[in-house]
């Protein structure tokens, strides 16, 4: 599929699987409440996750938020292209299944040349979680993407993800900034955000349980080493426990997270055990995301 056919299917109201820098999303019209209903559907997502808005220019942004403080330029101007995305308050013209109901909507400008172009040529701006079932491993390939929905979504070609794990989410409220979910841009010291379960979250992948292997996945205690960056597995078929090492530092780690995460995965493996990485801020999106697909 070409990226001018996935524009046209995004503006009939259906859905294309596309790359970002980040992860595969899962992208439909953001003004199309029907379409964008389809990503629930076939997520099997609940309707209190909002999802993301991306676009491919500051001018496409202002464009679905009500409000665009000189905070939102400034971040803007030093992040986007990139993952960071800025919850603010929406326009009417964006639908309220896209934002959960809650009267903000999160927006962000993917880093990656297919992703872009799909937008500019859609001339919409696209909805899109992650291009997964709900709380499954997050897809950092076409491939990926293939394993979750087989035939029934079309899947745009971009090979393997750049960074890895999803964007950092703040929020901007009163000229301050809120970490909704940690990723790999780091904007100082935030102040995070609790929710409860039933509620809607202010952004996605806030879930207790998310971004899971279907193999049982454990958390263990940071080395003496500090490095974290062993991950043990034990399979039925061969005995013993074995192991494999994740590059030592975090950008690397977290582009080969989920790849290796989808590997595991797939060899009918007993259990996998991941080394906790050092407690430092520059690891702190990795070790979110290692929480919450532990059992």
């Amino acid at each position: 599929m070409t990226i001018a056919e996935a524009a046209v299917k995004l503006r009939a109201g259906e859905l294309v699987a596309f790359p970002t820098e980040t992860v595969y999303g899962l992208g439909a019209n953001a003004l199309d409440a029907a379409a964008v209903a389809k990503i629930y559907e076939l997520k099997g997502r609940p309707k209190t996750t909002p999802l993301i808005v991306h676009v491919a220019s500051i001018e496409m942004a202002r464009e679905v938020v009500a409000e665009w403080p000189a905070l939102a330029q400034h971040l803007a101007e030093r992040w986007w292209p990139g993952p960071l995305t800025l919850v603010l308050p929406k326009l009417p013209g964006i639908p309220d299944l896209v934002t959960a109901g809650l009267p903000t909507v999160g927006v962000r400008i993917p880093d990656h040349p297919v992703a872009l172009e799909l937008i500019r040529r859609a001339g919409v701006p696209v909805a899109a979680p992650s291009a997964n079932l709900f709380t499954g491993l997050s897809p950092t390939s076409a491939a990926h993407v293939r394993e979750a929905f087989g035939e029934k979504v079309a899947v745009l070609e971009g090979g393997p993800s750049r960074v890895g794990i999803e964007s950092t989410v703040v929020a901007i409220e009163e000229g301050r900034l809120k970490l909704l979910r940690p990723g790999m841009i780091s904007l100082g010291e935030l102040e995070q955000v609790s929710v409860s379960e039933g509620a809607a979250h202010p952004a996605p992948g806030m879930h207790e349980r998310h971004y899971s292997p279907r193999t049982p996945l454990y958390l263990g205690e940071p080395p003496a080493s500090g490095a974290g960056a062993w991950v043990w597995y034990r399979t039925p078929a061969r005995p013993g426990i074995r192991s494999i090492q994740l590059p030592a530092d975090p950008e690397g780690y977290a582009a080969r997270l989920y790849a290796t995460l989808h590997e595991l995965d797939h060899a009918g493996l007993d259990w996998i055990a991941v080394e906790r990485p050092p407690g430092t801020t520059e690891w702190s999106a990795i070790i979110d995301r290692l929480r919450r697909a532990a059992r």
